[in-house]
């Protein structure tokens, strides 16, 4: 449960090798987060990032196995996880693939039954305990999908739409859901693409989430001026908007 100035105390980061999850997690444990679980495919290969949340003040840091596309596991593990440390008192989902050209299955898969499915899980959970937070690290591509991005930008769509769905509908329980829309982050994620106006890092997304945590937010847009972007661009005529270098 969140400590008696209302920090975050208990961080699960699903998506355990994000460089944006991680960077979250040391920001929360630098203040004054004390346990965290980094959920991945390889668990084993965290080693390394649970080592140094130790060094930078956690107290307590687990790792365990989550696979996005393993639907079936998803209860199970996060009940594992709420009975093997208690109350979360914030879960990050920080995982997503860009996907690969005319395959729009497995961004779809990933980015959004996968996404969705888990947080239906944790919301269970949060709801039963009375109190928490999911973040979502949703994308401004998918506040209107573009030719060179579509499938991606339509999995985000999807995805975006569905947590604002589920915070509106867990409205009085105690839980609540903050969806986060950054723009180009230069991680490994994004290495070999050529950065665009207003990219940012992982640090600063780190930060905004941070900040909208303790405003209480439900939208968090990185960098902020992005909110103005693309309320222009959701405006713009299809005629013109397929005809940008987007």
């Amino acid at each position: 449960m969140r400590d008696a100035l209302g920090a975050v105390q208990s961080v699960l980061v699903l998506g355990g090798t994000s460089e944006i999850g991680v960077a979250t997690a040391r920001a929360l444990v630098r203040g004054r987060a004390r346990t965290v679980v980094l959920a991945a495919r390889d668990p084993e290969g965290l080693v390394a990032t649970a080592d140094s949340l130790l060094e930078d003040g956690a107290e307590r840091v687990e790792r365990v196995r989550f696979d996005a596309v393993a639907f079936g596991s998803h209860d199970e593990l996060i009940a594992d996880v709420f009975a093997r440390v208690g109350d979360i008192d914030l879960a990050v989902l920080a995982f997503g693939v860009l996907g690969k050209e005319d395959d729009p299955v497995e961004p779809a898969n990933v980015n959004f039954v996968g996404a969705a499915s888990v947080m239906t899980a944790i919301a269970t959970r949060m709801k039963a305990q009375g109190h928490g937070t999911i973040v979502l690290l949703s994308s401004v591509a998918g506040e209107r999908a573009r030719k060179s991005n579509y499938m991606y930008g339509a999995s985000k769509a999807g995805i975006d739409a569905f947590a604002q769905g589920l915070g509106d509908s867990l409205a009085g329980s105690g839980v609540q859901v903050m969806v986060v829309r950054p723009g180009f982050v230069k991680t490994k994620m994004t290495a070999g693409l050529d950065p665009v106006p207003f990219s940012t890092s992982a640090d600063a997304v780190a930060e905004a989430i941070v900040r909208g945590l303790a405003r209480g937010s439900h939208t968090v847009w990185e960098p902020a001026v992005l909110r103005g972007v693309m309320s222009v661009l959701r405006h713009v005529p299809r005629s013109i908007f397929r005809r940008l270098p987007l």
